[in-house]
Protein backbone atom coordinates (compact mmCIF):
# COMPACT_ATOMS: atom_id res chain seq x y z
CA UNK A 1 0.00 0.00 0.00
CA UNK A 2 3.09 2.43 0.50
CA UNK A 3 4.50 1.75 -2.57
CA UNK A 4 1.15 2.95 -4.46
CA UNK A 5 1.05 5.92 -2.13
CA UNK A 6 4.61 6.75 -2.95
CA UNK A 7 4.22 6.40 -6.98
CA UNK A 8 1.19 8.47 -6.69
CA UNK A 9 2.69 11.82 -4.73
CA UNK A 10 5.44 11.27 -7.16
CA UNK A 11 2.79 11.69 -9.77
CA UNK A 12 1.39 14.72 -8.03
CA UNK A 13 4.45 16.19 -7.77
CA UNK A 14 4.98 16.06 -11.26
CA UNK A 15 1.73 17.19 -11.81
CA UNK A 16 2.16 19.97 -9.86
CA UNK A 17 5.30 21.26 -11.07
CA UNK A 18 4.16 21.13 -14.55
CA UNK A 19 1.05 23.04 -13.78
CA UNK A 20 2.99 25.59 -12.02
CA UNK A 21 4.77 26.14 -14.99
CA UNK A 22 2.51 26.17 -17.18
CA UNK A 23 1.34 29.71 -15.48
CA UNK A 24 4.16 31.00 -16.92
CA UNK A 25 4.41 29.36 -20.09
CA UNK A 26 0.67 30.16 -20.91
CA UNK A 27 -0.45 33.07 -18.47
CA UNK A 28 -3.22 33.91 -20.56
CA UNK A 29 -4.85 30.79 -20.20
CA UNK A 30 -4.87 31.37 -16.30
CA UNK A 31 -6.55 35.20 -16.30
CA UNK A 32 -10.16 34.21 -16.59
CA UNK A 33 -9.79 31.89 -13.50
CA UNK A 34 -8.98 34.52 -11.80
CA UNK A 35 -11.55 36.58 -9.96
CA UNK A 36 -12.55 40.27 -11.19
CA UNK A 37 -12.28 41.81 -7.80
CA UNK A 38 -8.69 41.18 -7.23
CA UNK A 39 -6.10 43.30 -8.52
CA UNK A 40 -2.59 42.21 -10.15
CA UNK A 41 -4.27 39.76 -12.33
CA UNK A 42 -0.82 38.83 -13.85
CA UNK A 43 1.26 38.32 -10.24
CA UNK A 44 -1.89 36.25 -8.36
CA UNK A 45 -1.44 33.84 -11.70
CA UNK A 46 2.41 34.03 -11.17
CA UNK A 47 2.32 33.89 -7.68
CA UNK A 48 0.45 30.65 -7.71
CA UNK A 49 2.69 29.18 -10.26
CA UNK A 50 5.36 29.67 -7.73
CA UNK A 51 3.55 28.09 -5.02
CA UNK A 52 2.55 25.12 -7.28
CA UNK A 53 6.05 24.38 -8.42
CA UNK A 54 6.92 24.95 -4.85
CA UNK A 55 4.61 22.63 -3.21
CA UNK A 56 5.83 19.95 -5.68
CA UNK A 57 9.27 20.17 -4.98
CA UNK A 58 8.12 19.44 -1.35
CA UNK A 59 6.25 16.71 -2.11
CA UNK A 60 9.10 15.20 -3.64
CA UNK A 61 11.70 15.81 -0.36
CA UNK A 62 11.33 13.76 2.16
CA UNK A 63 11.45 16.12 4.71
CA UNK A 64 8.81 18.18 3.34
CA UNK A 65 6.63 15.99 1.83
CA UNK A 66 4.13 16.34 4.80
CA UNK A 67 3.79 19.65 4.47
CA UNK A 68 3.86 19.69 0.93
CA UNK A 69 0.51 17.60 0.70
CA UNK A 70 -0.87 19.84 3.23
CA UNK A 71 0.12 22.61 1.48
CA UNK A 72 -1.44 21.02 -1.85
CA UNK A 73 -4.10 19.86 0.11
CA UNK A 74 -5.26 23.35 1.06
CA UNK A 75 -4.36 24.96 -2.07
CA UNK A 76 -7.10 22.60 -3.82
CA UNK A 77 -9.68 23.29 -1.34
CA UNK A 78 -8.78 26.93 -1.94
CA UNK A 79 -9.41 26.82 -5.69
CA UNK A 80 -12.44 24.91 -5.44
CA UNK A 81 -14.82 27.78 -5.45
CA UNK A 82 -13.63 29.24 -8.29
CA UNK A 83 -14.70 25.77 -10.34
CA UNK A 84 -18.00 25.61 -8.62
CA UNK A 85 -18.64 29.14 -9.96
CA UNK A 86 -17.53 28.07 -13.48
CA UNK A 87 -20.42 25.62 -13.29
CA UNK A 88 -22.73 28.44 -12.92
CA UNK A 89 -21.01 30.98 -14.92
CA UNK A 90 -22.71 32.19 -18.31
CA UNK A 91 -18.67 31.94 -19.31
CA UNK A 92 -17.11 29.05 -17.62
CA UNK A 93 -13.19 30.57 -17.81
CA UNK A 94 -12.50 26.52 -18.66
CA UNK A 95 -14.12 26.97 -21.88
CA UNK A 96 -17.71 25.76 -21.59
CA UNK A 97 -19.72 24.46 -19.38
CA UNK A 98 -18.93 20.15 -20.42
CA UNK A 99 -15.36 21.11 -19.32
CA UNK A 100 -16.13 22.83 -16.23
CA UNK A 101 -18.68 19.85 -15.21
CA UNK A 102 -15.51 17.28 -15.62
CA UNK A 103 -13.08 19.79 -13.84
CA UNK A 104 -15.19 20.02 -10.48
CA UNK A 105 -15.11 16.03 -9.71
CA UNK A 106 -11.10 16.12 -10.89
CA UNK A 107 -10.81 19.05 -8.05
CA UNK A 108 -11.83 16.73 -5.46
CA UNK A 109 -9.92 13.70 -7.10
CA UNK A 110 -6.73 16.37 -6.30
CA UNK A 111 -7.72 17.36 -2.66
CA UNK A 112 -8.64 13.45 -1.89
CA UNK A 113 -4.86 12.37 -3.35
CA UNK A 114 -3.21 15.02 -1.32
CA UNK A 115 -4.96 13.89 1.82
CA UNK A 116 -4.10 10.41 0.91
CA UNK A 117 -0.58 11.10 -0.03
CA UNK A 118 -0.18 13.49 3.28
CA UNK A 119 -1.89 10.33 5.30
CA UNK A 120 0.05 7.37 3.88
CA UNK A 121 2.87 8.33 1.41
CA UNK A 122 4.82 10.58 3.83
CA UNK A 123 5.38 7.80 6.65
CA UNK A 124 3.64 10.48 9.36
CA UNK A 125 -0.39 10.44 10.01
Amino acid sequence: MKLFWTILKILLALFMIYAGVQHFLKPSFYLPFVSPFLPFKMFVIYSSGVLEIVLGVMLLLPKYAKSGATGILWLMIIFLPIHIWDIFSDQPAIGNHEAAMIRLPIQFVFISLAWGVRKYATGKS
